[in-house]
Formats: C-alpha cells, structure tokens, sequence
C-alpha cells in the first residue's frame, strides 16, 4: 500500500513538472507572436513540444486514475 502511494506521488510530482514546462513554453510562443516577427521553424518546434507535454501529461493522469468497469 505505501509503495502504491509513493508511485501515486511520483505520477503527481511529474505531472507538475510537465504542467509548469508547457507553461514556460506557451510563455515563449507568445513572446514570439508578440513580437511580430515569427521564426516559423522555432514556432513549429515549440508547438510540437508543447504538443508532446500535454500527450505525456495525459498519459500520466490516465495511470493516476484508475479504470471503472461497470
């Protein structure tokens, strides 16, 4: 049971980690279109990344929560 809930806080503690990286990332896609001008392949690569953080962020909380068979 304890070893459970240190994964549970291991799952949890990551996906803080990820939530505050896709933050800091949309923090620098807008200060790319804010700028005007847009480095059109940097954009493209912060969007993927930004892209593959909310993929790992919804894996992860898929291992949090349990499945339900009704």
């Amino acid at each position: 049971m304890d070893g459970e809930f240190l994964d549970q806080q291991a799952l949890t503690e990551r996906i803080e980690g990820l939530r505050e990286q896709h933050v800091a990332l949309n923090h620098e896609v807008d200060a790319l279109t804010e700028n005007g001008v847009i480095d059109q392949l940097k954009y493209a690569r912060l969007k993927k990344e930004k892209l593959r953080i909310k993929d790992a962020i919804s894996h992860l909380e898929d291992q949090l929560t349990p499945d339900i068979i009704a």
